[in-house]
């Protein structure tokens, strides 16, 4: 377990995706099957890009369940070690409709509950918790009270060690209201050592979609690192050393408004495993975003080295 380099904790669910491109659901004919959620995706895309890569969470004892375990370690390479079965709980399904195809719908059936909503303190190794190199926690985690206990306990065990990532993750449909994300969030940025959001996420976390203040606050709360998704404008990072940067998107014809935000966060923890400046892990993150959003699929699409590499070499010809 010591080789592991990145262990991410939270949502996955079978995912199936209207091939139909710009259709209302009323008239798609047929799905592609895969596996997603926040923290499934950014494992799979680092390990896409070599990197040894664990999920923990938690999957029913149904043929969904079985398929989400076995295409994490045949199709995906993500270690699926600390992926628990909950005997009464169905795995949850994701549909996405791709109209609009920037912006698509999904429909989550994750009824009456989510098995990874019970993820236990002792479903995951706490050596490796507290070793890993990069440990990755999405915000929707503390929506649930179970979930939200679960992850607390094992950030004490982490001790805020570098690098403790927070992807602010703002999923309004797992919470009540914005406050109440607010008031589960906010408490704990001084859990992490870096944070990364858009406007919206920002905004839940520290109250202001000024992205420079934004940076300010999180890196008032001891972070070491805060990086801003600005969308069409790309992404800036501020470190707790003084640097603060900006880099443009990279545009492309987009296919599918899903899972490019797991490709950055695949592409970033690559960057930051490779000891690279702010600046280019934040250009890998980019075009590994933009990959991914000019493909329909996310796991399935996840960009590799070379993907990234050409797309810089045709952008960024310098």
């Amino acid at each position: 377990m010591t080789d592991l380099e990145l262990l991410t904790l939270g949502r996955v669910s079978v995912d199936l995706f209207a091939e139909q491109i710009g259709e209302p659901m009323r008239h798609v004919t047929s799905f592609r099957k895969s596996i997603g959620g926040t923290a499934t995706n950014v494992a799979v895309a680092a390990a896409r890009l070599g990197r040894k890569a664990a999920l923990c969470t938690k999957v029913g004892d149904d043929q969904f369940g079985d398929y989400v375990r076995h295409a994490l370690e045949h199709t995906f390479n993500v270690d699926n070690r600390f992926i628990a079965v909950d005997p009464d709980l169905k795995t949850p399904l994701a549909f996405a409709e791709m109209d609009p195809p920037e912006d698509p719908s999904i429909i989550f059936y994750r009824e009456p509950r989510a098995p990874d909503q019970n993820i236990a303190v002792d479903d995951v190794d706490h050596d490796v918790v507290r070793d890993v190199p990069i440990f990755w926690l999405p915000a929707s985690r503390f929506s649930d009270e179970v979930s939200a206990a679960t992850c607390i306990e094992l950030l004490k065990v982490r001790g805020r060690k570098s690098h403790t990532v927070l992807d602010l993750d703002w999923r309004p449909m797992f919470w009540e209201s914005p406050e109440q994300a607010s008031e589960a969030i906010s408490p704990l940025l001084d859990q992490f050592t870096i944070a990364i959001g858009n406007k919206d996420e920002c905004e839940i976390a520290v109250g202001t979609r000024d992205l420079n203040l934004a940076a300010d606050r999180l890196l008032e709360a001891g972070l070491e690192m805060a990086v801003m998704k600005l969308g069409g404008d790309g992404v800036m990072i501020a470190t707790a050393d003084g640097t603060r940067v900006s880099v443009p998107p990279y545009f492309v014809d987009v296919v599918s408004g899903l899972g490019s935000g797991d490709a950055f966060g695949g592409a970033f923890c690559h960057g930051l495993l490779e000891g690279w400046d702010p600046e280019t892990i934040i250009k890998w993150g980019n075009a590994a975003g933009a990959i991914v959003a000019s493909r329909l699929m996310c796991a399935d699409d996840m960009p590799t080295v070379d993907d990234i590499t050409t797309l810089l070499a045709e952008r960024d010809p310098s």
